[in-house]
């Protein structure tokens, strides 16, 4: 990196989290700390909203998965605008209604305080997990491309982030938010046109979405019921749904963002904007993945673009059969070059469609390859972790990027990084302290509180710090923090679907079924995971809600058919 990278990478962050800590630097209650005062407006509530989600994961994992994959992962966020219809009229004005700091403390009004406690523990064993991812993800890459130390970086990603969030509290992390939405959107348009200026002169975004569609990466819908794919459009539509509701309806560091609002209708359009930009902006981000596919259509990509693994078998015994695979790849890359700028250049149709056949073979070879590449680093490492996706966009920006704008980029990732950090540290600290500190040690001071929110937001930065620097890199990471969401969140969403809607249930029955139906949804899980059953995590959401009303259902009858002592 060039000085004027870290400049700009430096002074970017520097100023988000100086002037998060300035602007909010007085806070005179618990509730103004939690709640922002209530003067969030609905496009900063929308912005923030969608920061929330939109981690370092994002920028990182989806292009790599739309490298490899294409862009059918748009169809996960298919259910989220109508999620956002539901909140926005069920949700919301209840949680208004009853002038709430949390989702869980209209649990107890509605059924007890077990049953609030419980699920308010479910959000922090899942949430407290996700921060850690959150931090993780990026500072895994970035130390494994830079050759930055992972474990500091970890540490100073969750210490910027713990300056601002524990200092401003809800209104801090609203008001940094903006100012990395809008790196983030500035950078990743940049990177966008960069882009479409690096490929050939002969190939223009037409020709370039052509080429991508020849290797089924602009295959958008898959209808079909087939388990073996975690990503169709009824996975994303239902399981899409179900997540999202349990995601923005029933997770404090969603809800806390729209809680902010002035009044219902400025949380409502927050809310509606988030539904309307958010498949817009994941398309635009698996569009930049397609794209950098295509790139490496003309120019030579590495076998595996994770550096350290490669280091590592460069290192080993099967240092000359990898240098061979590296020159076997080469020759056929070449070969993809070839045919595809004669394939921009014909206009004859059966020519057209004899060439792709052509072209979809010889990428089908250089894939064979990574995966031996593969075989060759667990050969030589058999631990080492030989999924690369989620190092194919910063590869892209460390190598092709010109200077400046490889400082810009790093703050985008580092940006998105902070910002869902902060909502989940400040939704953790909110909840421990509102939930379970202020509902079981009452009568104490509003300064007290204050301190004591304060005093958790910390506690969990730290442990999110912990559980970044133990974190096992996964399959791909945007994965992994939707799995763990929806190990938890159909279960969430179960208990609060019934406390709105189903008024014949009571506190037992939901209680003990929570507690009874998170075992089984860990149960499925496992059973996926050792590949005893096939069921992609998006349906873990469903089955996690209908079973926990259904096991409510039969437990009441249980209760009731027993002897009253």
């Amino acid at each position: 990196m060039a000085t004027i990278d870290w400049i700009i990478l430096l002074g970017t962050l520097l100023f988000i989290v100086l002037y998060g800590t300035y602007k909010t630097r007085a806070q005179a209650s618990v509730t103004d700390y939690v709640s922002g005062g209530h003067k969030a407006n609905w496009w900063t509530i929308g912005l923030s909203v969608m920061a929330t989600q939109a981690s370092a994961i994002t920028f990182l994992s989806t292009p790599g998965q739309a490298f490899h994959d294409g862009m059918g992962f748009v169809q996960f966020y298919f259910g989220l605008p109508i999620a956002m219809v539901i909140i926005s009229l069920v949700f919301l004005p209840l949680y208004q209604r009853l002038n709430v700091l949390t989702a869980y403390e209209y649990l107890e009004q509605r059924f007890d305080v077990k049953t609030r406690t419980v699920t308010a523990i479910f959000f922090l064993m899942q949430r407290g997990l996700s921060a850690g991812i959150t931090i993780f993800a990026p500072a895994i890459i970035l130390s494994a491309v830079l050759g930055w130390n992972l474990i500091v970086l970890n540490i100073i990603i969750g210490v910027l982030v713990i300056v601002y969030t524990v200092s401003g509290g809800t209104e801090a992390v609203s008001i940094t938010q903006k100012q990395q939405m809008a790196v983030i959107f500035g950078g990743m348009f940049v990177a966008f046109l960069i882009l479409l200026n690096y490929l050939p002169l002969d190939v223009g975004f037409d020709q370039a979405l052509q080429i991508a569609g020849i290797q089924g990466k602009m295959n958008l819908l898959d209808f079909s019921f087939d388990f073996n794919n975690r990503y169709t459009f009824w996975s994303g539509i239902i399981g899409g749904t179900f997540l999202s509701l349990a995601y923005f309806g029933t997770d404090q560091s969603q809800v806390q963002r729209y809680l902010t609002g002035r009044t219902i209708r400025q949380s409502q359009m927050g809310l509606i904007m988030n539904g309307m930009l958010k498949i817009p902006m994941q398309f635009f981000i698996l569009l930049i993945g397609v794209l950098v596919f295509v790139f490496y259509q003309f120019n030579e990509a590495p076998l595996n673009f994770n550096p350290s693994v490669v280091e590592e078998v460069m290192n080993s015994s099967y240092k000359e059969e990898y240098l061979r695979l590296v020159d076997q790849k080469n020759k056929i890359q070449e070969q993809i070059h070839e045919r595809q700028l004669t394939f921009v250049q014909i206009d004859d149709p059966t020519e057209k469609v004899a060439l792709s056949q052509e072209i979809v073979q010889l990428n089908d070879e250089e894939r064979k390859m990574r995966q031996d590449a593969k075989r060759l680093i667990n050969k030589a490492n058999p631990s080492a972790e030989t999924n690369d996706k989620d190092y194919v966009f910063i590869h892209f920006i460390l190598t092709q990027m010109p200077r400046g704008l490889i400082g810009l980029l790093l703050a985008v990732i580092l940006s998105a990084a902070m910002s869902s950090t902060a909502s989940e540290l400040n939704a953790l600290g909110t909840t421990t302290a509102v939930d379970l500190y202020k509902r079981h040690t009452p009568k104490k001071s509003s300064e007290h509180y204050l301190k004591a929110t304060k005093y958790f937001t910390l506690v969990w930065g730290l442990i999110a710090i912990l559980v970044a620097c133990g974190a096992p890199l996964f399959d791909n990471l945007i994965q992994l923090v939707n799995i763990v969401g929806s190990i938890f969140y159909g279960n969430i969403l179960g208990v609060f679907l019934a406390a709105f809607f189903i008024k014949s249930l009571a506190s037992k029955p939901i209680f003990y079924g929570a507690l009874i139906n998170q075992v089984f949804v860990v149960s499925l899980f496992l059973l996926d995971l050792y590949q005893v059953i096939s069921l992609p995590y998006l349906w873990l959401n469903v089955i996690g809600c209908l079973s926990l009303i259904i096991l409510a259902f039969i437990l009441k009858i249980i209760f009731k058919s027993l002897p009253k002592s």
